[in-house]
């Protein structure tokens, strides 16, 4: 039996390990770890694992290490673990962007104890930062446009627009994460167009192709993109009792 532990691929160095780092700490995860930065986008990871190929003939760990350049690291994917997650952005400013593409990821990658389980920030992890105050009650109402996200003035609107204009400071502690998530939660449901299903059940969140079904539809009738952070859904579906 696999001893229990996590392996997260998150596609940056610094926001996003820095952010599956706290969730982490803040909630006590009893499991070990690694969070292991891509230093890419999606798009780069099909190309390698579905563009050529049946993913089912490449083992994700077989495929990191084959594309892994620090030595050191490589004997990391040598390891087994019980969980893989990956947490990406949808970046649909990269012209490699295809909403069939991230589709056909979302509803291969759904298991985390198998060949793992995808998170899609929307736009961008940034997403999480994304609040001027805690709770937001306009966080619903919350969206990125095409334009500004070609024009690369996304970020900088978070900086300007969250609560502290300081990450490391933001949601710092579990009852002000708590309430972001639950917020993400929230409009999860109505990204997706379902009725929310009550916050008492096991895994009270929509599927994530749901969800992105629910983004494409946005992106193309009003080309904007619902501001949405999934990559903390980790949260309620390892242990729904961490947010009570």
């Amino acid at each position: 039996m696999v001893d229990k532990k996590i392996l997260v691929l998150v596609e940056g160095e610094r926001i996003d390990l820095q952010l599956m780092e706290r969730l982490f700490n803040l909630y006590e995860i009893d499991m070990q770890y690694q969070i292991i930065p891509y230093k890419t986008n999606i798009y780069v990871l099909y190309n390698e694992m579905f563009k050529d190929g049946n993913p089912d003939d490449m083992d994700i760990l077989a495929h990191l290490k084959e594309h892994e350049k620090d030595q050191k690291k490589k004997a990391l994917f040598d390891e087994r673990f019980s969980d893989i997650l990956l947490v990406f952005d949808l970046d649909p400013q990269d012209p490699r962007f295809s909403g069939g593409v991230i589709a056909e990821m979302s509803e291969y990658f759904v298991e985390s104890t198998d060949m793992g389980k995808l998170y899609i920030n929307y736009p961008m992890v940034e997403a999480f930062y994304h609040m001027k105050s805690i709770p937001d009650d306009d966080y619903n109402d919350y969206f990125a446009s095409m334009a500004e996200l070609k024009s690369k003035k996304y970020k900088p609107r978070v900086k300007t627009e969250n609560r502290d204009s300081d990450y490391s400071t933001f949601a710092a502690d579990k009852a002000e994460c708590g309430i972001v998530i639950r917020q993400n939660m929230e409009k999860a449901w109505l990204v997706a167009g379902i009725q929310q299903h009550s916050m008492e059940m096991n895994c009270p969140l929509p599927e994530q192709i749901s969800i992105l079904k629910g983004q494409l539809r946005k992106m193309q009738s009003e080309n904007v993109v619902a501001i949405l952070c999934t990559c903390v859904f980790f949260i309620i579906e390892y242990n729904p009792k961490l947010l009570l």
